[in-house]
């Protein structure tokens, strides 16, 4: 799989999230750190204390998909929204079903996994946590 090193801010949900993509990926964490750890985890409210600060998810091949909990309470405005893919390229069709089938469980899927036009099987959809995702593998020339 190609490189996909991207960081993903969300409402409050990020562990449940990465739990949900360690699954995926079959993978484990090299970093997870919560707020209540950090220099200033004190100066954060009780509310808060648990969320994470950052998290880090080796994905493929040299990869890593990293996150944190955008807090109100830091004065965070997280907008989910349309603002970003996440873009995976894959070095099979079997990886490319795969991973489509697994990541947009629980989401909506936009454009279906198929053979393109650009001589790619490509499909696009957003996951349960509101993330956009493209799958592509490109056929030999």
């Amino acid at each position: 799989m190609a490189r996909v090193n991207s960081y993903l801010n969300f409402k409050g949900n990020t562990e449940e999230a990465f739990n949900f993509y360690k699954l995926v990926f079959d993978t484990e964490f090299t970093v997870l750190q919560r707020y209540k750890d950090t220099p200033e985890g004190d100066k954060i409210p009780a509310k808060d204390q648990n969320k994470i600060m950052h998290i880090a998810l080796p994905v493929g091949n040299g990869n890593v998909l990293m996150g944190t909990d955008s807090l109100e309470s830091a004065g965070h405005k997280l907008k989910i929204g349309n603002n970003f893919h996440l873009s995976l390229n894959t070095d099979s069709e079997a990886e490319a079903t795969k991973l489509f089938n697994d990541l947009s469980k629980g989401g909506k899927t936009t454009m279906p996994l198929q053979k393109t036009f650009w001589n790619s099987y490509f499909g696009m959809f957003t996951d349960k946590f509101g993330i956009q995702w493209m799958v592509n593998y490109s056929y030999p020339k």
